[in-house]
């Protein structure tokens, strides 16, 4: 199938970010909202996409106006009479995307397929709300939608392998980096970044160091900015609604850590709020007092932090991943590089863990479950190859071969 022309509901910045990649590849798009404010806020941020690009000069003004006259603003679903495939953008609420997606279902003809960029939601369950099960499917644009190359591919129990095809060419004529990944809580991406951000946090209500220490630790490491800043920008509204999902889906092991739901309970949801674990206005930062309160709950205080402690269980979760068939472990380097800019030299977070030795990182979190609990221990598939001697770069095998 061919897409001709495509539609994206929701018109905050992923979806006016999504509409103008598509109208970037040439292709006319409709991006509608209920409100007509909501449309115009869209469509402004996709000119700002445009006019980014027309200072920097890698665009005319009269380009600029070509391409916005691909994307059509609408608060109806009369222009979506003609649309091939349609990308849901609205916020990560269940019922709401529920709800969407049996409008897109009514209104849309009937051999359009149907997307959800939810970020950790269940595709099949959306699905469901359907009479086409099988023309759904997830299509997981990361933010911001121009800048970031990824986009997870993610086909339901009953999507059928047309749409699964048709949705992994589509992404790669919007010039964007497909990976298709089998259906989970938090697909793949994200489910990695939790215990990563998580730890994170933990390691800064128990005084292991500060959020601008730790942030710094992981900019020199590579990453192109600390794990602070980076939920501060996607909002721990966002960040607490998909943590949530993979908490019921996995259990203790992405329990949050008490300063995450205190800054959410706060309504510091980052810097849309002015405040998330940095404060951005003049505002007094309760984050001191927030943190000696957890440390006199729990009684830890003065753990060790270091970049790995971090970093070793999003090799974890990776290894679970790989055992349930998420993916590849190629999969997983290119997803990593391409959605959360881990450093391209090392390879991917799979090729990094090789160069340190599969066996250590079984020690390390070893030591880290006795220390600090549960969500340390080490994945079956872990153990296993660390036992057989498939240990990385030393062995010449271990995730990836190493001639």
């Amino acid at each position: 199938m061919y897409i001709y022309k495509a539609g994206v509901v929701g018109a905050g910045l992923m979806g006016g970010g999504i509409a103008q990649v598509i109208s970037y590849s040439g292709l006319p798009v409709v991006l509608k909202d209920v409100d007509e404010k909501y449309v115009q806020k869209g469509l402004a941020a996709a000119r700002a996409v445009y006019e980014g690009r027309v200072k920097k000069g890698k665009m005319s003004a009269g380009e600029l106006e070509s391409k916005m006259a691909l994307i059509t603003g609408t608060t109806k679903w009369d222009d979506f009479s003609d649309v091939d495939v349609v990308i849901e953008a609205v916020p990560e609420e269940f019922e709401l995307k529920k709800r969407v997606f049996a409008e897109m279902d009514a209104k849309c003809p009937e051999q359009t397929i149907l997307c959800s960029n939810t970020s950790a939601l269940s595709i099949s369950a959306l699905a469901a709300a359907t009479k086409r099960p099988e023309k759904v499917i997830g299509m997981h644009f990361f933010f911001p939608a121009p800048v970031m190359k990824l986009v997870e591919v993610i086909p339901g129990l009953q999507t059928s392998t047309e749409t699964t095809d048709t949705i992994v060419a589509f992404t790669e004529s919007i010039r964007k980096l497909p990976v298709r990944v089998k259906e989970c809580a938090g697909f793949l991406v994200n489910r990695l970044l939790m215990p990563y951000v998580n730890e994170a946090a933990f390691c800064l209500q128990e005084g292991a160091a500060s959020a601008k220490e730790i942030d710094a630790a992981m900019v020199a490491f590579g990453m192109p900015m600390g794990p602070f800043t980076l939920t501060d920008n996607l909002g721990l509204d966002v960040c607490t609604h998909a943590g949530r999902v993979m908490w019921e889906a996995y259990g203790p092991r992405m329990a949050p850590a008490d300063i995450l739901v205190k800054l959410f309970e706060a309504k510091r949801l980052g810097t849309k709020t002015g405040g998330g674990f940095y404060t951005y206005n003049d505002q007094s930062d309760p984050l001191p007092a927030m943190i000696g309160e957890i440390q006199t709950n729990t009684g830890r205080r003065g753990t060790k932090f270091s970049v790995e402690r971090l970093l070793y269980p999003m090799v974890n979760e990776a290894a679970t991943c790989l055992e349930e068939n998420v993916c590849t472990a190629t999969e997983v380097d290119l997803a990593m590089m391409a959605g959360t800019g881990f450093p391209m030299p090392t390879g991917g977070l799979l090729q990094w863990a090789d160069t340190q030795g599969l066996d250590a990182i079984v020690a390390a979190l070893e030591v880290w479950s006795r220390d600090y609990g549960p969500r340390f221990w080490p994945a079956p598939l872990l153990r296993r190859m660390a036992g057989a001697g498939m240990t990385g770069t030393k062995a010449k095998r271990g995730f990836h071969a190493h001639e």
